[in-house]
């Protein structure tokens, strides 16, 4: 018996010995590394670990100050706030000690290799192209499957699977994007997604620092960000703040309850987000719609909280420190805290002035639109300082036009010569980011069958490459691919044909593309290139018309040059009286640059049934 006695309390000696020797057990620090010299001085460093708040903490480091050190509800977290303002780069010293135990850790505050002028972001001058990152190409099978992620298989007959792209086959076809004439790539997001389905399309962040390791990891996205850059293309990062996925360790082992909206507890958005501009909405209607979540795997962020909003506002900061991205979608921009939303484009902009911005702005009248751009009237006193907007109402309206018969009065491209009289509700409208569709409508073409009407692909490309704004085209577009949103978002960002190896066509070549998908092809690679670097479009003013003959004309002009549409927005020849025309026919004759042709341009035009004319001047 006493020796069994003297076993047991031997045991509970070494098991006692045991975990006071545990080192102090850090899992995640956020963000890994930082610059000195940023305009703003304060860095938030999010450690993650074992009961790691109950450490005391230490700074060793030249000229850094350690403002305050937070702890929250769970123990597993501490946040330090530096102040960096005198801080030359070095690497310092983060000393975390418990009990008897301690821990060091190096943290890296580096030197700046660009400024924040030198940054220049996307403009009127610009057309995106919008890519799917996991439809687009697989350029490498090898990070299909990554071991230990929760989504360990690839599937390309089931549309909401992943199918393998990555950032290697977007940097494989960087020379077919910059061929095609646009001038940015607009990148879904690319963040780590590591949840168990679906996964596919990006928006259920798990980690704001880490470049999901099935599309490379984050310093193959710097070498695209270079590669594209090289080849005079700009890169538009997809960033969602109004949530992350459910597996985002920030959400499984919460700082505290007040990280998330409803103190973490799942309530559904109404999605009714005009209500945050609504006079008349109830307290209870605009908090279900921000504070809702969109799903229960996506939990919704409290960006009210101080911490939450750091956090942040760094990891955007760090990635166009980090990659030189030259822009940032936001994702469901009216969803978040409208003040919280507004400071974190000041800060971006003051540290990068020449950078853009823009947001998701699904609304569905252009008054709601307008109300989210910066400096806008209809906002004072609010302000929420971001640059551009996303004109939904415009898309709505394109998807429309085209098909209709258009009279003075009503239908066809009347749509589009009445919404844009109704400009003025914009700060700016050449802010304005226009796009016939996106990763979440409808394409253009919604079935097969219909891309056999090619003049409906032709006047809808002119419309959107000449008109006022920032053009962004949805990838396969140029090659007619369709698809209808009541079957299934999955099937809105179908696999680029050519993609993948044993691919039955490539539609990346001519040779592998049908005669009709080559018209197209050719047809808006002409204008694309016609608009790069055309001061016309991306500084000139907008002047219109209004309908006549169901025809729609209208002007763009830059100091003594210009560029004049005429549009037959109806199934039958048309005459057109040119006399109301003439303050912007400077001449008798121009060439039209879509068929080469001289047009003359007497007393009268003749017009072929929904012919397009594109004359320079």
């Amino acid at each position: 018996m006493k020796q069994t006695l003297i076993f047991i309390m031997a045991l509970f000696s070494f098991l006692g010995w045991s975990n006071h020797s545990k080192a102090i057990d850090i899992q995640q620090i956020a963000p890994t590394y930082w610059w000195a010299g940023m305009k703003n001085p304060e860095l938030q460093i999010l450690l993650h670990g074992t009961d790691v708040a109950s450490c005391s903490v230490s700074i060793t480091g030249e000229n850094i100050s350690l403002k305050e050190t937070v702890r929250q509800e769970n123990p597993n977290y501490l946040l330090l706030y530096l102040d960096l303002s005198k801080a030359a780069p070095q690497t310092f010293q983060i000393t975390l000690k418990q009990g008897k135990k301690s821990k060091i850790i190096p943290y890296e505050l580096k030197q700046r290799t660009r400024k924040g002028c030198e940054i220049q972001g996307f403009t009127a001058g610009d057309v995106l192209y919008l890519i799917m990152p996991d439809r687009f190409a697989d350029g490498n099978p090898d990070n299909d499957v990554i071991p230990g992620m929760l989504e360990d298989k690839v599937d390309r007959n089931e549309q909401y699977a992943r199918h393998g792209g990555d950032l290697k086959g977007i940097a494989d076809h960087l020379d077919y994007i910059s061929d095609l004439g646009v001038t940015a790539i607009w990148l879904n997001p690319t963040q780590e997604n590591d949840m168990p389905n679906s996964s596919y399309h990006g928006y259920a962040i798990t980690d704001y620092y880490q470049i999901d390791r099935r599309f490379g990891g984050n310093e193959e996205f710097k070498q695209l960000v270079d590669q594209a850059h090289a080849k005079g293309l700009k890169v538009v990062m997809d960033m969602i703040f109004n949530h992350c996925g459910s597996e985002n360790y920030l959400f499984k082992d919460k700082p505290s309850k007040d990280w998330f909206n409803f103190r973490s507890e799942y309530v559904q958005t109404s999605f009714k987000t005009a209500s945050v501009m609504d006079i008349h909405a109830s307290d209870y209607e605009r908090k279900i719609a921000t504070d809702g979540w969109f799903t229960e795997v996506m939990p919704d962020l409290n960006q009210r909280n101080r911490h939450v909003a750091r956090y942040l506002i760094q990891s955007s900061i760090w990635w166009i420190e980090y990659a030189g991205i030259n822009g940032i979608r936001q994702d469901t921009h009216p969803y978040a805290d409208f003040d919280f939303m507004s400071e974190w484009c000041k800060e971006v902009l003051d540290e990068y002035p020449h950078f853009n911005i823009v947001g998701e702005t699904w609304l569905n009248s252009n008054v709601l639109v307008s109300y989210w751009q910066k400096d806008s009237k209809l906002a004072v006193p609010r302000n929420s300082n971001l640059p551009t907007v996303m004109d939904f109402p415009l898309t709505d309206l394109m998807n429309k036009a085209f098909d209709e018969e258009t009279t003075d009065w009503a239908n066809g491209l009347y749509r589009l010569y009445d919404y844009q009289t109704q400009d003025f509700v914009f700060a700016d409208p050449m802010n304005l980011l226009i796009f016939l569709d996106n990763h979440d409508t409808s394409r253009f073409y919604q079935k097969e069958e219909d891309t056999r009407n090619l003049t409906r692909f032709k006047q809808a490309v002119t419309f959107l490459l000449t008109t006022r704004g920032i053009p962004q085209i949805y990838y396969g577009t140029e090659i007619l691919m369709a698809a209808e949103k009541s079957n299934g978002d999955g099937t809105l960002r179908q696999d680029f044909p050519g993609g993948w190896a044993g691919d039955k066509t490539n539609c990346f070549t001519a040779e592998g593309r049908t005669e009709l998908q080559n018209e197209a092809f050719n047809y808006i690679k002409k204008l694309l290139n016609w608009r790069k670097g055309n001061d016309v479009i991306s500084k000139g003013s907008l002047k219109h018309f209004s309908i006549s003959n169901g025809v729609y004309v209208y002007e763009r002009k830059y100091g003594d040059r210009s560029a004049v549409v005429i549009m037959n927005g109806t199934g039958k020849p048309q005459t057109l009286t040119l006399a109301p025309y003439k303050e912007v026919l400077p001449q008798t004759t121009a060439t039209d640059f879509i068929s080469g042709k001289t047009v003359t341009l007497q007393d009268k035009l003749e017009l072929k049934e929904r012919e397009t004319l594109l004359l320079t001047f």
